[in-house]
């Protein structure tokens, strides 16, 4: 049992209850601070990770946990997101009525989770880390119980969560009976003398649905809208990068790594699901006027693009998925802490909001404006590369199946579908005009070193991907697919 692998979650789970400890004896006007402290705990375990040489894959707890670069890749990916979210949510908590230090700690032991599931190797791990992950942002998403439409959110989260879970452990339960075994390499191994047998396809079919419920791709995305509107800001961040993350790195791990014969076989059906993802969710964010339901739209339709690296089967469409996740995470924490800032004094959240909002806070207006431009897919910014390495990777697989050529105009067609509501929102920022009772809006500097650092990693990521894709290619290498 090598226990030295997961040191990392480790320290995160160590973190989780000094922060839940600290909590006791910590002032009501202090206890912000639990969340800028937390963040530099994780700014010092990520630096820490980079001490870790994995020129190997390392196993732990009877090779149910693995340690390579793919999940160490993630694993960083996680602290870092983590960490913003929690600086936002120290700016996020004095709308909390009690409880800062258990949202702090919860989002601490939801990120251990997320860690272990990039490491899982084994279905038991899958689901044991999916759980953790899903059972605090039961809480997290219900943490405003005095407002109706969170305890609404929790609660819609919670029945169709478990219905995931449900779908999730019986297909657990049929591949394990089709194949004797639960640890990836194993069925790696028999995969291929297995692939037509019905009991294990109906399993993974089913297992496919329960993590399809996480990444909010068609037709497992009905909860994301209203969670998204419902929950705080902070928690609805997280959910949109930290859980979207840990839903693609186990199926990457799944599909590649334990059936990689029947992952194959299913393209039409991983292509189908990327289109109609992208079409439904570019088409109905149109018509909302809610921010954060715009934006849980919106994230629906990043999923659909997501699926076309796993569509596209290669190495190069694996990777284009690590970066464009990596995108996404500084565009995503900009555009809600944006939100945070405007919206706290009025508690509304419809878009007309923004209006005037560069006469009022130019900065802000600024960077939700290279947010939305990001998330368009515009150059130079991060969003527009990370949809061309998609695009080029479906593409090189044209030449085998004709299909991707359609799934490639799908998802053009999605991109200008969604450019007439992002730019709705740069409309409202610059030219809407609405009498509105000028307000002041603060920025604290922990407001302003997430913004500084989301901004130019939005535009440094697009102006000089290399390190990042190198990143990305090394940590998909190291899966062997």
């Amino acid at each position: 049992m090598n226990i030295s692998a997961s040191l990392l979650e480790i320290a995160v789970i160590a973190l989780g209850v000094i922060v839940m400890l600290a909590d006791l004896w910590t002032p009501s006007a202090h206890k912000p601070w639990l969340g800028r402290v937390s963040a530099m705990g994780l700014a010092a375990i990520l630096l820490g990770s980079f001490a870790m040489e994995v020129t190997e894959p390392i196993a732990a707890f009877g090779g149910m946990y693995v340690l390579d670069g793919f999940a160490l890749f993630f694993k960083r990916f996680f602290l870092i997101a983590t960490a913003l979210v929690l600086l936002m949510s120290s700016e996020y908590a004095k709308t909390f009525r009690n409880g800062t230090g258990e949202y702090m700690s919860l989002s601490l032991f939801a990120l251990s989770g997320m860690m272990f599931a990039a490491s899982a190797n084994h279905f038991a791990l899958l689901f044991v880390s999916l759980e953790l992950i899903t059972i605090t942002f039961y809480i997290l998403t219900s943490f405003q119980r005095h407002q109706t439409i969170s305890l609404e959110a929790g609660i819609k989260y919670l029945i169709l969560g478990a219905l995931s879970s449900a779908f999730l452990i019986y297909g657990i339960a049929l591949v394990y009976g089709a194949s004797g075994t639960m640890r990836f390499d194993d069925l790696r191994d028999i995969s291929a003398t297995l692939s037509d047998h019905p009991l294990l396809l109906t399993g993974l079919l089913m297992i496919l649905a329960g993590l399809g419920f996480k990444i909010a791709a068609f037709p497992f995305q009905i909860w994301s809208p209203d969670v998204y509107q419902g929950s705080p800001t902070s928690t609805t961040a997280f959910l949109a990068v930290g859980s979207k993350a840990a839903g693609f790195a186990l199926l990457m791990r799944l599909l590649w790594v334990a059936v990689p014969d029947v992952a194959l076989r299913w393209e039409p059906l991983l292509m189908g699901m990327a289109a109609i993802t992208i079409l439904y969710g570019n088409l109905c964010a149109l018509p909302q006027r809610n921010l954060k339901r715009l934006l849980g739209y919106s994230s629906i339709a990043h999923a659909g693009y997501l699926m076309m690296g796993i569509a596209a089967m290669s190495l190069n469409g694996s990777s284009a998925i690590l970066y464009y996740l990596g995108g996404y995470l500084f565009t995503v924490i900009a555009a809600f802490m944006v939100i945070i800032l405007v919206m706290q004094h009025t508690g509304a959240e419809d878009i007309i909001q923004l209006a005037q909002l560069h006469q009022r806070a130019p900065g802000l207006a600024g960077v939700l404006s290279l947010a939305m431009v990001s998330l368009a897919g515009i150059p130079p910014l991060a969003g527009f590369f990370g949809k061309f390495l998609l695009f080029k990777a479906v593409l090189e697989q044209a030449s085998v199946h004709s299909a991707y050529y359609l799934l490639v105009a799908i998802a053009i067609i999605g991109v200008v579908i969604s450019l007439v509501y992002y730019l709705g929102v740069l409309r409202t920022l610059y030219w809407e005009k609405q009498q509105l009772v000028p307000e002041e809006i603060h920025v604290s500097p922990v407001s302003r070193f997430v913004l500084w650092v989301c901004a130019v990693l939005m535009i440094y990521l697009g102006i000089l991907p290399n390190r990042l894709l190198e990143a990305a290619n090394a940590a998909v290498e190291s899966l062997k697919l």
